[in-house]
């Protein structure tokens, strides 16, 4: 029997932590290419430190895309990160790129010809998951460890008061309590943000922050109970990659469920949608969220195997943790037939051969409103009526 009352934690980190300033930049070069050619192929690498960022990979796309070009992009997502501290200006910085064309190797297994279709751009395992915590069927930790950092972000991006003191470079943590299976509160908030003011103490910090993470909250969360760790070991100043050295897709767990599902160990940034690290955990996230959405169950892992080269999925396994209303081996054969999982049919169904990977790079990958241009598509629940029907 799965345990009713516990704790669980999960963090996030912001959009100025090293790592993802480099997450960032690699999907910001991975946008260009599928805006000039939808079937580019990629796979970029960031290294980011004191003043200098070097980005390294393989590409396969147009000549239009320069190296020039590349770099003007990165100054700008640097700058809309925020940074402009000495250690690590948007301007200043030393931008070294080596880039070079995708292995052949590689290439004449994932392309298509004559009568084989086009292949997994790699070996993996992928999994997706939902569940009915939040309203985005999301766990609850980790949803609400995003969106503290993102609304702190957004008020220090928009000057509002006294949040215009805090800098790019910020990591959150929510431990919460479970009664008979649900999230019923907080138990701790733990809280770490850049602040550009030298003189601000934890509790100063705190006095900016607390408002922010209160409203962030569900009401009644918070109690006198919940303990506050807010900037702990005291001043903050010096962040992102002038502090500590960043690299493209150390943030894997950040990206996903916040440790309440498996992860199979691939990086999203950096890729393109035939890389079926990206595009494969984007589809169980899909189809995970639209058999929770059907009301199937209330929480649902799914794992999807590929091999390169090969167009089909090996496998599909389905967790339904003893909340289905359907058996799992029938899901697996409904779910098999709902969706085309070879990595062309998952890009067509989603839409992903398109310059919407910039905005995945911080807050999670998942749990995310579906925007108009096509992002986040593998959050929309359009599937959930015709697995209902499927099942009856």
């Amino acid at each position: 029997m799965p345990r009713s009352n516990y704790l669980f934690t999960s963090e996030s980190v912001s959009e100025g932590h090293p790592d993802k300033v480099c997450d960032r930049i690699s999907d910001t070069v991975v946008d260009a290419y599928l805006a000039a050619m939808p079937e580019a192929r990629l796979g970029v690498e960031t290294l980011a430190t004191t003043n200098r960022i070097v980005i390294a990979g393989e590409v396969r796309g147009p000549d239009s895309v320069t190296f020039d070009h590349l770099t003007e992009l990165t100054r700008a997502a640097v700058k809309d990160i925020g940074y402009e501290q000495s250690g690590f200006h948007w301007k200043n910085n030393d931008i070294a790129i080596h880039l070079h064309a995708q292995s052949a190797d590689i290439a004449q297994g994932v392309d298509s010809s004559g009568n084989k279709d086009e292949g997994a751009g790699d070996q993996g395992i992928m999994f997706g998951y939902a569940s009915d915590e939040t309203p985005e069927l999301m766990p609850a930790p980790i949803y609400y460890a995003h969106k503290i950092l993102k609304d702190l972000a957004d008020a220090r991006k928009a000057k509002q008061g006294d949040a215009a003191k805090l800098g790019p470079d910020a990591k959150s943590q929510v431990t919460v309590r479970y009664e008979n299976g649900r999230p019923v509160g907080v138990t701790q908030i733990v809280l770490s943000t850049q602040h550009l003011d030298e003189s601000l103490d934890s509790a100063d910090v705190r006095a900016i922050v607390e408002p922010y993470i209160l409203a962030a909250l569900p009401q009644n969360w918070v109690s006198e109970e919940t303990v506050w760790h807010v900037n702990p070991t005291g001043k903050f100043v010096i962040g992102g990659p002038d502090g500590d050295a960043g690299l493209t897709g150390r943030k894997i767990i950040v990206d996903t469920y916040g440790g309440a599902a498996p992860h199979g160990g691939g990086a999203f940034s950096g890729k393109d949608p035939t890389k079926v690290d990206r595009s494969a955990a984007y589809a169980a996230r899909y189809l995970a969220k639209n058999v929770v959405a059907a009301g199937l169950a209330t929480r649902a892992t799914i794992q999807l195997a590929y091999a390169i080269g090969v167009a089909k999925p090996l496998s599909i396994y389905v967790d339904l943790h003893g909340t289905g209303q359907v058996d799992e081996a029938r899901l697996e054969d409904v779910l098999m037939n709902a969706l085309d999982l070879s990595p062309r049919g998952i890009r067509t169904k989603l839409g992903l051969n398109k310059p919407i990977y910039a905005r995945t790079s911080a807050y999670g990958h998942f749990g995310r409103a579906p925007e108009a241009d096509g992002g986040f598509s593998w959050e929309r629940t359009d599937l959930a009526d015709s697995l209902k029907s499927a099942l009856a």
